[in-house]
């Protein structure tokens, strides 16, 4: 499967990006689109309150994904780097380490939540009203968390490999059968909440058995060695740092919905919390094509910064913030015209619709600027620069929003919660323009010194190449 790496250094960046990116986006609308009819179905068979405790709960399910993102991002970069810099054995070895750390982290996190569930679940806003629903869908989630692991991690070595299509069938697979399953679970076995949790888990149980065909049927240009799962200081320390960016921006969502489930507990009611968790499904939805733009950048400008391809990683820069920003201008015009619309595809609760449209709109006042926001970050995990990945990736929720929402909400009440979205969206955008611009000026740098570098080395070996063929002269017998 040779020719998955090398078509990242030598194929057209434009083709390139889109034949990595639009399985990744179709994977991820897939993965939103089940997390649309989860949403969809507890809402109309249990109801807001059911909706409310999903939402209270869904924030510990993505710390869990969280955890392996860090892991599968990070280890995927250093592949993608390593086969750029025709390094195989570190390559794999480095495969061998992110299946080691997945099975330990997932199997801890499961004990861990299991036990200590209701003090959890307070802590993340869980109201008595819904506590008893976000206890029976996160008692079945935790479960299935090294399910959930393990497809996370996997997704990013396929693409860091250039294999994106096998990438996206092993996220669709438990996506459609996740839809499927919801109905039968929900209504048809009358599990209600619970049996929301038990499809998903056993949607991501069946894309596991997908992903095991995929590496040990000789897709992937990786092979597993024995001595590769033994843990090692060095891939695992880069492995770490690089996703610790990645990590962050999934667990400051997690945070962000702590504070902001209490938060709108004390300014609101459940009905707001239900609100929140409602656009939060939406921007799901709304982001994952630019993270799917992001996903199919990541491999591509990693490949080529470990090959010293710099020109190629500022044109994949250019043409992905080009994409990605068309999509979330896209977004922004959907959630402005239709907002009423968008939140009935949820709930027909009135008071829900009535109160989320303002909330909606004034949320998404500036979501046409995050997919610029989504591939600068992406930029520094691709080329391992591990400080301004983690900055940049802390900016938007914990460094600028947590503490604004606490100031906004204390002199504005509720619409200050909702307007310190937008404000976070403009301060976050900024902090990544310097960043990006910056970052470009080095490229520039390195660019020029590589093509001093080439020219001085093709110089020696025609100088090399002349000299031979003048000295040469044939002996005569």
């Amino acid at each position: 499967m040779e020719e998955n790496t090398k078509k990242l250094e030598n194929k057209k960046i434009g083709k390139l990006l889109m034949e990595l990116s639009l399985p990744a986006i179709a994977a991820m609308l897939v993965q939103a689109l089940y997390n649309f009819v989860d949403t969809i179905y507890i809402a109309r068979g249990v109801g807001t309150l059911g909706i409310a405790g999903v939402s209270v709960a869904f924030p510990i399910q993505m710390i869990i994904m969280a955890t392996a993102g860090m892991i599968g991002i990070g280890g995927g970069t250093l592949i993608s780097r390593s086969l750029g810099a025709k390094d195989s054995e570190r390559a794999e070895k480095a495969l061998g380490n992110i299946f080691t750390t997945i099975f330990v982290l997932s199997i801890g996190l499961s004990i861990l939540g299991t036990i200590f569930l209701d003090p959890i679940l307070n802590l993340f806003g869980a109201t008595p009203d819904i506590l008893s629903y976000s206890e029976d869908y996160m008692s079945v989630i935790l479960y299935g968390a090294i399910f959930f692991s393990i497809a996370m991690a996997s997704h990013n070595v396929m693409r860091a490999e250039g294999n994106a299509k096998y990438a996206m069938i092993s996220m669709i697979i438990p996506g459609i059968l996740n839809i499927i399953l919801d109905p039968i679970f929900i209504f048809g076995l009358n599990m209600e909440v619970k049996g929301a949790a038990v499809a998903t888990v056993l949607s991501q149980f069946v894309g596991v058995v997908y992903i095991g065909y995929y590496f040990f049927s000789g897709k992937s240009s990786l092979k597993f060695h024995r001595k590769n799962f033994i843990l090692d200081w060095h891939i695992m320390s880069e492995t770490l740092a690089v996703g610790a960016s990645a990590f962050v921006r999934q667990v400051a969502g997690s945070l962000l919905a702590i504070v902001l489930n209490n938060l709108l507990g004390t300014y609101g009611s459940s009905l707001h919390i239900a609100i929140f968790g409602v656009i939060n499904r939406l921007f799901m939805f709304f982001f994952m094509p630019m993270f799917g733009i992001a996903q199919g950048f990541l491999p591509i400008a990693g490949y080529n910064y470990g090959a010293k391809r710099y020109d190629r990683v500022k044109e994949v820069l250019k043409k992905a913030a080009i994409a990605a920003i068309t999509w979330s201008t896209v977004s922004f015009t959907l959630v402005q015209l239709f907002p009423g619309f968008l939140l009935s595809i949820f709930s027909t609760d009135p008071s829900l619709i009535t109160e989320g449209i303002p909330a909606l709109r004034i949320d998404a006042m500036f979501i046409w600027i995050v997919g610029f926001q989504v591939v600068g970050s992406a930029l520094f995990q691709a080329i391992g620069r591990a400080g301004p990945a983690l900055l940049l990736s802390m900016s938007r929720q914990i460094l600028i929003f947590i503490p604004m929402v606490f100031i906004m909400s204390h002199f504005f009440g509720l619409m200050g919660i909702w307007y310190t979205f937008p404000v976070s969206d403009v301060l976050s955008a900024l902090l990544t323009l310097f960043f990006v611009i910056r970052e470009i000026k080095i490229l520039n740098t390195l660019q020029k010194k590589q093509i001093q570098i080439n020219d001085e080395g093709k110089e020696i070996e025609e100088s090399y190449t002349s000299e031979g063929k003048h000295e040469y002269q044939p002996q005569e017998k």
